[in-house]
């Protein structure tokens, strides 16, 4: 059974940047994919990395200023996340799935235990 555990989150200035890991147990076979919930909202899917391609993104919550890479060497996925606002305050969550990469919280049965990211104004 794979594992999935986040780190890198943090409080950040509005404007400012992040970089979030996502170290697996093991990649082979796997698609990852971050997701964000704020409070009140739903989690929302930001993008996935399926295992034999490349980056998938969903509905862009955070309109082109996150970069979804994999370091396969590593079994870590990462989420660069730039020109942060005080609406992307969010847990953030890796998830992953030993099918391709879906675009909502149903489509995944792994889940690790969340990165909190505060951006102050």
């Amino acid at each position: 059974q794979v594992q999935v555990a986040e780190s890198g989150g943090g409080l950040v200035q509005a404007g400012g940047s992040l970089r979030l890991s996502c170290t697996a147990s093991g990649l082979r076979g796997v698609a990852v994919a971050w997701f964000r919930q704020a409070p009140g909202k739903e989690r929302e899917m930001i993008s996935c990395f399926n295992w034999n391609g490349g980056p998938t993104y969903g509905a862009d919550p955070m309109q082109g200023r996150a970069t979804i890479s994999r370091d396969i060497s590593k079994n870590t996925v990462y989420l660069q996340m730039d020109s942060l606002k005080p609406e992307d305050t969010a847990m953030y969550y890796c998830a992953a799935t030993f099918v391709s990469c879906g675009r909502t919280a149903h489509d995944y049965s792994i889940w690790g235990q969340g990165t909190q990211v505060t951006v102050s104004s």
